[in-house]
């Protein structure tokens, strides 16, 4: 990230982003203006925005649900809590050269989207405790506590070392 910091001339401080100033005035003169903007979107686009908004609705009632769950059981479980802020990153408001749609949009996306990660993580650790077998046919995605699993079929390695891999996220207390 470091070099990418100094590519573009920003830098990060805790959890704000700070161009150069020559930088923010530049990107300022690249932001398409609002009315060239909306001059600009298609129908299809103005159809399928209710579309895409109202999702927002069951995706705070998921992040509210799945955070009061992972509260509570995880605790229970003697599981490593997953850091909500890791994963919902929501930073490209502090592009100057976004309009002030794009930049809704972008937080829209930035919140969907890290909420599907953090979601799959708090999903990754209650495998793991629960059911930690992979599966038979390939997945196209798979989550970051899949490598540890039992593999399909091997019942005896299941049985045998159950408990102990229920239990093993040293991995995630010790940082790495």
């Amino acid at each position: 990230m470091q070099k990418k910091e100094e590519e573009f001339f920003y830098q990060i401080k805790g959890n704000k982003i700070f161009f150069e100033k020559e930088t923010k005035e530049y990107h300022k003169t690249l932001a398409t203006k609002l009315y060239k903007y909306i001059l600009n979107i298609t129908l299809w686009d103005i159809l399928t925005v209710p579309f895409i908004w109202i999702c927002i609705i069951p995706a705070v009632f998921l992040d509210l649900f799945v955070s009061i769950y992972q509260l509570i059981c995880f605790k229970v479980y003697d599981i490593p809590k997953v850091k909500r802020n890791e994963y919902i990153v929501i930073d490209h408001q502090s592009l100057a050269y976004l309009n002030i749609i794009e930049k809704l949009n972008c937080v829209y996306c930035g919140y969907f989207n890290g909420l599907i990660a953090y979601i799959q993580e708090i999903g990754a650790r209650t495998e793991q405790y629960w059911c930690p077998i992979k599966h038979a046919r390939k997945l196209k995605s798979i989550h970051s506590r899949y490598q540890k699993f039992f593999e399909f079929g091997d019942g005896q390695e299941y049985k045998k070392k159950f408990e102990a891999m229920r239990k093993d996220y040293s991995d995630l207390r010790s940082g790495k």
